[in-house]
């Protein structure tokens, strides 16, 4: 039998601090403690050499039920669609126009966050509706 593991989501970005902080709010995850012996992020952050200043951050559910984001600063920028993407679930139980006004209203707080809304996706007999987003780096995500 194999064994459960846990997972960590992890995203290639060019400000990894930026968007962790913005995951934070989407997803009401905090920030972790610093490593032992550092009061802040920050302190921890000017303690190593100048290249890896600034180049990691992560979030994490305050609960510990949902994944820890790991956040790593790569040098080239994003290109194509993203292969996977998070789905937020906001309409979970929700149909037709509730539902939708449901995905509205999070997408509009979320726009005040810095997330781009790209479109809304309309129920077809199959899937319910749900609303593509980006968030403050151009990653794909789903309200669902």
């Amino acid at each position: 039998m194999t064994t459960a593991r846990t997972v960590q989501v992890t995203f290639d970005c060019a400000d990894p601090e930026r968007v962790a902080r913005f995951w934070c709010e989407v997803l009401g995850y905090v920030v972790p403690a610093p490593p032992e012996g550092f009061a802040s992020w920050a302190e921890f952050s000017d303690s190593l050499p100048p290249q890896l200043r600034g180049s990691a951050f992560a979030c994490e559910d305050p609960a510990g039920t949902g994944p820890r984001l790991f956040f790593q600063r790569v040098p080239e920028g994003k290109v194509v669609k993203n292969r996977v993407h998070l789905d937020v679930r906001v309409g979970t139980g929700l149909a037709g126009d509730e539902r939708v006004a449901a995905l509205e209203a999070e997408c509009a707080r979320l726009e005040a966050l810095g997330a781009v809304k790209v479109r809304l996706v309309r129920a077809d007999g199959v899937n319910e509706s749900c609303l593509v987003m980006q968030d403050v780096e151009g990653n794909e995500f789903c309200l669902d």
